[in-house]
């Protein structure tokens, strides 16, 4: 599989990632090394975890995600795969992770924490799951100034990642859930204070979600800063299966109000519906349509894939070779003229 590089970190990474957050919750231990085996066997060597996974995150299985990451790594060479994770932001009603804070001492914490559970000597990626100061994020569509508060500065934390990269316990840093101008305030306080630069940026991208292409793909590409696409499926809905059936199994039924509810929003159902026709009518699968789309976009580096089998993998894999025809591109397109972003 072809690879590339994050930024300037000299990380060459799969175009495709393997997501872990149903490891744990959705997957037991052996589900989850059969899918870390199975995207190996396909040429994939990029892996993405968090400190707060599985989801839905709870006290009782915080942290499981790595740990079971960490007894598979045992058996592998570390040098064969990149292993990203992410250090919590301020707490979102998970106060057992931490003080709740993010910060120089947080991100220290996060690092020696992941580095046990994951049996390493060295995190390739690290990165801030999403923001300590208030900004959009997770289905806040808007800036709010009246949501401001106290949040440590961009130096403090690019000191913390100074140190850690120092230290031999990190190599590359990155964001995710940022916005332009966060990346755009990373890269000026590194610039000017010697401190390293981000090389990545971890947001939602999927026809239903192309808020990437506001502005932050321009960013991107003059910080050289590397996109990576999380949920490319819309949290399933892209499938067709919630449409198809509304009982069906997965996280929007399961953890509907507690978890990404952007993701049964009225809207979003009905993208989901208008994607699906579209594919079927195009001789596609919904999940060939989605991903296809989020694979061909110029500004995408890598697009992490979430699966509960091996067997949802090996499609989401496949569809990489899957070039969408013009008129396929024009329609999507016209849907998202009418239907922008419902779960942004």
């Amino acid at each position: 599989m072809e690879r590339i590089e994050l930024g300037a970190s000299g990380l060459k990474v799969s175009r495709i990632c393997l997501g872990t957050m149903t490891f744990g919750e959705q997957n037991t231990e052996a589900q989850a090394h059969a899918q870390l085996d199975y995207a190996l066997e396909r040429g994939i060597n990029f892996i993405d975890t968090a400190e707060m996974y599985p989801v839905q995150p709870r006290a009782g299985t915080y942290g499981a995600t790595e740990k079971i990451i960490g007894t598979w790594l045992k058996r592998r060479p570390r040098d064969t795969v990149i292993l990203a994770t992410n250090v919590a932001g301020p707490s979102r009603g998970m106060g057992w992770i931490r003080d709740g804070k993010l910060d120089a001492t947080n991100i220290r914490a996060a690092i020696e924490t992941s580095l046990r559970r994951l049996g390493t000597d060295y995190i390739d990626l690290h990165q801030i799951h999403w923001p300590g100061r208030n900004a959009p994020m997770f289905g806040q569509n808007v800036f709010d100034p009246a949501k401001e508060r106290p949040s440590a500065p961009v130096e403090e934390l690019l000191g913390a990642f100074d140190q850690l990269a120092r230290a031999g316990k990190v190599r590359a840093f990155g964001v995710s859930n940022e916005t332009a101008w966060g990346v755009c305030e990373f890269a000026k306080v590194a610039e000017r204070d010697g401190l390293p630069r981000i090389a990545s940026i971890q947001n939602a991208c999927h026809p239903m979600n192309r808020s990437v292409e506001q502005g932050l793909d321009e960013v991107c590409f003059r910080e050289n800063v590397s996109l990576l696409a999380y949920s490319p499926l819309a949290f399933g809905q892209l499938t067709a299966k919630y449409v198809d059936d509304p009982r069906a199994r997965g996280r929007p039924n399961l953890f509907p109000k507690t978890w990404s509810p952007r993701y049964v929003r009225p809207a979003t159902y009905e993208g989901a519906r208008r994607y699906r026709d579209l594919a079927r009518t195009s001789g596609l699968s919904p999940v060939t349509l989605a991903l296809a789309c989020c694979y061909s976009r110029w500004f995408v580096a890598s697009t992490i894939l979430g699966a509960t089998s091996v067997e949802q993998l090996r499609e989401n894999i496949d569809a990489y070779s899957t070039r969408l025809r013009d008129d396929v591109v024009s329609a999507i397109d016209r849907i998202h003229a009418e239907l922008s972003n419902p779960p942004q």
